[in-house]
């Protein structure tokens, strides 16, 4: 996750202006001259990789919040599948359900700050496939775990809160029943508390996946052997009470440092007997370096995105060897700037160039290309909203306004052209600064994703290409609403940090 302050709207003006100036003044002889060559008859098997984004809860979408209904309308116009809802940690009133311990005469379950933004995100995402996940286990269920006084404001960060290492209860049983509540909650109206008493619910939501903690490796720092304890007992609890639902583990936030925890976990026989094993997920951020310059993370970022690349290969090797049913989920992908790593409001000394949205967006596409090469299951972007105390410089939209960055329009071109059921085609590129894959539609149309890697406009041929449709997101753009223009010649002129999409007249021969 990550952080960032938007730049004023005519700041952003001024500096689109200027690049475009720049780019205007470029006759296409004095750009580099890359040619993308397409064989539209050597098709790959059609990929899976479902586009999304991940909603972190905040004081941004509470309701009452300035930019409440903008962001929600931008998360309800995305319409994605699989959209995944992280209830996190550092603001417990609105992820944990039950903040102090039962007692012999009283339990402490209280919804009435989270219910808002869990029914909020069903309005938005309506009947389409979601992801849910309550990640925080009460702190009060570890031992020796004491976090000190919960502010009584929603809206206050406590990243204090997740403390403690070892479950009071180790067969990790109560964990397990208080998901379930939490679950029976949400989707059954209510449940019987420690007590015994009927607490009653409005809701009957139908949660598609249920994702099983969030980042063990960090968030109480748990082996992979207590994991599955956990990640079985809580399954088959939340099964119990959701019988449709499938579950997500894993969810780890450095996948290349634990090769061993997808052996240990995608090994049937070290769960319970019918514990299903439906997907796992982890998370990559390119994460800037303190000190690295804004000039260099256009080289850093892809070079970890690389790096991140083949790790998924070798994960996924792992997976087909031994869960091949098992779906993978990318389902928080995105950069951090490096002064947004402490979670302070005041944690940024400045704001990232506005260049950092349109680096980030590129660095987006370039790793759906890869992950749906490689058959991942599902790529989310991290995250709909970001904000001072929790991770600004990963938003998607400005969190003072509510209106879409770069990265929002990128994300939005990339589900708008691409999804399941595409066939990659064999291309042929000689660059280091541009990258380009191609796809058939089940449709039968013919597009071309180009990722301009760099900084400054590229000039690209495509043979055949005069005449196809083009929508594109860079420097120039910026977060304007997506449009399509024609192309008149076979060149194409990518922006700084460019994402286009062009699709081929229909006309067009093999």
């Amino acid at each position: 996750m990550s952080g960032i302050r938007n730049l004023p709207a005519r700041r952003n003006l001024r500096q689109g202006m200027a690049m475009l100036g720049v780019t205007l003044g470029l006759s296409a002889a004095a750009l580099a001259q890359i040619e993308v060559r397409v064989d539209w008859s050597q098709l790959s098997p059609p990929t899976k990789t479902v586009i999304t984004l991940q909603v972190v809860e905040n004081p941004p979408l509470m309701r009452g919040s300035p930019i409440h209904d903008a962001a929600w309308k931008a998360l309800r116009e995305l319409a994605t599948e699989k959209t995944r809802l992280a209830l996190w940690y550092p603001y417990p009133r609105l992820a944990v359900a039950e903040l102090a311990p039962p007692t012999d005469h009283a339990t402490f379950w209280d919804f009435t700050q989270i219910d808002p933004i869990v029914e909020d995100f069903f309005a938005a995402t309506g009947d389409r496939a979601s992801v849910f996940t309550m990640s925080t286990i009460p702190t009060w269920m570890f031992t020796s775990a004491d976090p000190g006084p919960i502010p009584l404001s929603p809206a206050d960060a406590m990243w204090s809160y997740e403390t403690g290492d070892e479950l009071r209860d180790p067969t990790g049983q109560e964990a397990a029943d208080y998901f379930a509540r939490v679950a029976s909650w949400y989707t059954q109206g209510g449940f019987k508390d420690e007590s015994g008493k009927q607490i009653t619910s409005p809701h009957h939501f139908k949660i598609s996946y249920w994702e099983i903690l969030n980042e063990p490796e960090y968030e109480h720092a748990l082996p992979i052997e207590t994991y599955i304890r956990l990640y079985d007992k809580i399954s088959a609890a939340v099964r119990d009470v959701s019988p449709g639902t499938k579950f997500v583990g894993l969810s780890l936030a450095e996948p290349t440092r634990h090769p061993e925890a997808f052996e240990q976990f995608l090994n049937p026989a070290n769960h319970a007997p019918g514990t299903p094993l439906d997907a796992i997920s982890y998370h990559f951020y390119a994460v800037a370096e303190p000190g690295e310059s804004d000039d260099a993370q256009q080289y850093s970022f892809f070079t970890r995105a690389d790096a991140f690349l083949d790790s998924v290969r070798y994960i996924e090797s792992i997976r087909k060897r031994l869960s091949p049913q098992t779906e993978t989920h990318i389902n928080e992908a995105g950069c951090i700037d490096s002064d947004d790593l402490g979670q302070a409001k005041d944690s940024m000394t400045h704001p990232p160039p506005a260049q950092y949205w349109n680096l980030c967006g590129a660095v987006l596409a370039y790793l759906y290309a890869g992950l749906a090469g490689e058959g991942i299951d599902l790529l989310g972007a991290s995250q709909l909203v970001g904000y001072p105390t929790q991770f600004p410089s990963v938003s998607l939209l400005d969190w003072t306004t509510g209106a879409p960055n770069p990265r929002y329009r990128v994300l939005e071109l990339l589900h708008h052209q691409f999804g399941p059921g595409d066939r990659p085609a064999k291309v042929s590129l000689k660059s280091s600064d541009v990258y380009a894959s191609a796809y058939v539609s089940p449709g039968g149309a013919k597009k071309i994703l180009l990722v301009n890697r760099r900084n400054h406009p590229a000039a690209v041929t495509i043979a055949g290409s005069a005449g196809a449709d083009e929508e594109h997101v860079d420097t120039i753009t910026a977060a304007s609403p997506l449009t399509s223009r024609r192309l008149e010649t076979d060149q194409v002129t990518l922006g700084p940090l460019g994402v286009s999409v062009i699709t081929l007249a229909s006309d067009l021969k093999n």
